[in-house]
C-alpha cells in the first residue's frame, strides 16, 4: 500500500530533495511537492488528502503555524498527521511545535532518519487524548489567522 506524503516548503531545494530521496529509498512513497501554505490548503480543498504532511514553519503569506491551525480546525483534515520540518530551532518554536504536531524535525536532517520517522508516524492512527486536545485548542487560539 502506497504512502502519500505532502511536503510543504517554500524552498524548491527542500521539496525536490525530500521527494526524490524518499521515492528512491522506498518506491511505496508518493510525495507531492507543495510550495506554499496557500497551495497546501487549495490541494486539501480539492480532496487531495495525504497520509502525512511535512510542514515548514517559515513561509511567506501563510506560515506553517497558520496552516496547522487550519488543519486542526477543519473536521475533514484534523486527523492528518503533521510533522514540522523546519529551520526554526529556538526553544519556543521547538516546544510549541512538539506539543502541537506529531513530530518536530529540524533542518538539516538525514533522509534515512526522516524516512524512519515518517514510517513510525504512519504505523499508528492519530489519536489525541481529550486533555492534549484541550491544550492544542488553547494553543491554536494564539496563532493569528492569515
Amino acid at each position: 500500500m502506497g504512502k502519500k506524503i505532502m511536503v510543504v516548503d517554500d524552498s524548491n531545494f527542500i521539496t525536490y530533495t525530500v521527494k526524490d530521496a524518499l521515492e528512491q529509498i522506498d518506491p511505496s512513497f508518493t510525495v507531492t511537492r507543495v510550495e506554499s501554505g496557500k497551495q497546501c490548503i487549495e490541494l486539501l480543498e480539492k480532496n487531495q488528502i495525504p497520509d502525512l504532511i511535512l510542514l515548514d514553519i517559515m513561509m511567506p503569506e501563510i506560515s506553517g503555524w497558520e496552516v496547522f491551525k487550519k488543519l486542526r480546525t477543519n473536521k475533514t483534515w484534523k486527523n492528518i498527521p503533521v510533522a514540522f520540518l523546519t529551520a526554526k530551532s529556538d526553544n519556543f518554536s521547538r516546544a510549541f511545535g512538539k506539543i502541537l504536531a506529531e513530530a518536530y524535525i529540524e533542518k538539516p536532517f538525514e533522509i534515512h532518519d526522516l524516512k524512519n520517522k515518517i514510517e513510525r508516524l504512519l504505523e499508528k492512527p492519530l489519536k489525541i487524548s481529550q486533555e492534549k486536545q484541550k491544550i492544542i485548542d488553547d494553543m491554536l487560539k494564539h496563532i493569528p489567522d492569515s
